[in-house]
């Protein structure tokens, strides 16, 4: 049996069933569960090309799978992050307004407010390429080469002593061999092995402890304003 002779039988089914239903929400069901029985291949779209998938898959690892081919100098990242990065991030990633820092905050990370940049903070250099290929400059993504994109990424290890040479190029060649200053702050998810213990093939699920006691309320330590002194909410 042909396609259309398969959808035309099941169209005449349908109209049946519907002719015999007692409410319409019976016969939304009826035509709801009608259509799910057609088959999945509407003929429509083709396969998508090799290449056009590569253009969206674009993420790029800590290993360095993804990494494209190229290359840049710190030099030619600083002229590219002047023109197409300052006007937000500063002049020397100090960030400008509110815009992101991304350089400076070494040793900051156990004070109460630490700098979180890309040379205090990130683990992985991936990260930083990853993010500027797809997402920067900021209103006009992807709009950098990846050689381009090599270039600021080796700028930005520059601001952040990371690597010292202004003649330094980054490469896809020797792109993992740069290690980030927290790279060994960071860990796998160990609590498959960590945390073992507490796990348990019938977790507790009702009256698993007794009732909290409350020790203290708001209102006894003056700090829940009643009516009268309370502010006017409109």
């Amino acid at each position: 049996m042909s396609r259309s002779v398969k959808v035309a039988a099941l169209a005449l089914f349908v109209g049946a069933m519907l002719a015999v239903a007692n409410s319409p929400i019976e016969a939304q069901q009826i035509a709801t569960h009608a259509a799910t029985k057609v088959s999945s291949k509407l003929g429509l779209g083709r396969p998508a090309l090799p290449e056009e998938i590569k253009a969206w898959d674009t993420d790029v690892r800590p290993d360095g799978k993804g990494l494209p081919p190229g290359k840049g100098t710190v030099k030619q990242g600083d002229v590219i992050f002047q023109a197409q990065c300052a006007s937000c991030h500063g002049e020397f990633g100090e960030g400008a307004g509110r815009w992101p820092v991304l350089a400076g905050g070494a040793g900051t990370l156990k004070a109460d407010r630490p700098d979180k940049t890309i040379g205090s903070f990130w683990p992985d250099l991936s990260t930083a390429f990853d993010y500027i290929k797809r997402a920067m400059p900021y209103g006009n993504a992807r709009s950098l080469s990846d050689d381009e994109v090599y270039a600021v990424v080796a700028y930005l290890l520059s601001m952040n002593d990371i690597v010292k040479d202004e003649n330094f190029e980054l490469s896809d060649k020797n792109f993992t061999s740069i290690k980030m200053p927290n790279a060994a702050a960071f860990f796998e998810d160990d609590r498959e092995t960590s945390e073992k213990q507490f796990w348990k093939k019938d977790p507790c699920m009702k009256d698993c402890r007794s009732a909290p006691k409350v020790t203290g309320r708001a209102i006894s330590v003056d700090v829940t304003p009643d009516s009268k002194a309370g502010p006017k909410v409109d």
